[in-house]
């Protein structure tokens, strides 16, 4: 699709949009401006740098492993909000390449995504997510992240509300928990608030703003400002934080990181003033490992790119018109079953609540 189509449709999107009224979550996208994903493979952001992931249970210093902490939440960012978007081509060094995120599937009551990461060369580490649509109206995503070996898990939700007012404005009610066994710690970390900017100019793109806050059990706090383009002359996706202890009346910082998430930032030790670490988002280097999935046919009819496979297909090769007959197919006969199971009065067990239960 060239720019000029592209913008022209997301033109017509706007003017859709304002006459919606309410919570946009459930509202189908148009087919042009759909990922080819579901909403249940976001959490794949957290997983998919496995070294990343279990570091902290590596780290001795606790505030060391806040920092650590804070790292996996802000290099996860890109990956769950730049949805449908190829990075090798939409990066700081070309520019002029940019691509519009696009808008994920709505799953159904019950979609899962399995799926495994393996880093072979660094710190050996495996990490596993389990994903599951645990409600529809309104819509509920948990998952479900571990690293056995390193004692590492993270298990959150999500319930996402969407309104427009020239922007479309994500709230995401919700929370996710990281366990690091070797220590006793816990972590609570937040799910940002997202505006989508760019429909006009024919190039959507999330901007965070606000304030959250990344909190350690052991006393160490991530406390991150976001801020972005147009805001007090910012730039696109910016964001300072600083590592500080809450029994610190002043909260002195430790650390503080400044940069953009979707490209880049410096951390930097607040004692000595030594950068400890530039970190380049595109460099090789940090380039997410190889997702490990079952293969289409050998997957459960319940996951979700064996139960979107043809919309996929149609997506990725442009075929609107199959990708709506597909999407209709499926949606219609989730809502036949649906219908039945209110009528026998059935109602499934959630995968991931039957796991909690017993303890997994």
């Amino acid at each position: 699709m060239d720019s000029k189509t592209l913008s022209s449709r997301l033109r017509e999107l706007v003017k859709f949009l304002g006459t919606v009224k309410g919570d946009l979550a459930n509202v189908t996208g148009p087919p042009s401006l759909l990922a080819p994903s579901s909403v249940v493979e976001v959490g794949h952001c957290w997983a998919q740098r496995p070294s990343v992931f279990s570091a902290p249970a590596l780290e001795p210093n606790p505030q060391k492993r806040a920092l650590l902490v804070l790292r996996w939440f802000l290099i996860a960012l890109r990956s769950q909000l730049y949805i449908g978007v190829d990075h090798t081509t939409n990066n700081k060094t070309k520019p002029t390449t940019q691509t519009s995120i696009r808008k994920p599937l709505n799953a159904f009551l019950g979609e899962l995504f399995l799926a495994s990461w393996t880093d072979t060369e660094n710190s050996k580490s495996t990490t596993h997510l389990v994903a599951e649509q645990v409600s529809h109206h309104p819509p509920i995503t948990a998952m479900h992240v571990a690293d056995r070996a390193h004692g590492v898990r993270a298990d959150g939700y999500a319930r996402v509300e969407m309104t427009f007012n020239g922007s479309v404005n994500i709230r995401q009610v919700g929370h996710a928990t990281l366990r690091v066994d070797r220590y006793d710690e816990d972590y609570l970390v937040p799910l940002p608030d997202v505006k989508v900017r760019g429909f006009l100019g024919g190039c959507m793109y999330p901007e965070i703003s606000g304030v959250y806050h990344v909190v350690g059990s052991s006393g160490w706090v991530s406390e991150v400002r976001f801020w972005g383009e147009g805001m007090l002359r910012g730039k696109r996706n910016s964001f300072e934080a600083r590592v500080y202890h809450r029994d610190d009346a002043q909260k002195t910082a430790v650390y503080e990181v400044k940069g953009c998430w979707n490209e880049g930032w410096t951390v930097k030790d607040c004692g000595t003033g030594e950068v400890l670490e530039v970190y380049d988002v595109d460099a090789p280097e940090n380039e997410p490992v190889p997702m490990e999935v079952e293969a289409v046919e050998a997957q459960d009819p319940w996951e979700s790119r064996r139960a979107w496979g043809e919309v996929l297909e149609g997506l990725r090769a442009g075929d609107m018109r199959a990708v709506v007959a597909e999407k209709s197919k499926i949606e219609q006969a989730q809502r036949q079953m649906r219908a039945s199971e209110a009528t026998r009065g059935v109602t499934g067990a959630a995968v991931l609540s039957v796991a909690a239960g017993r303890g997994a």
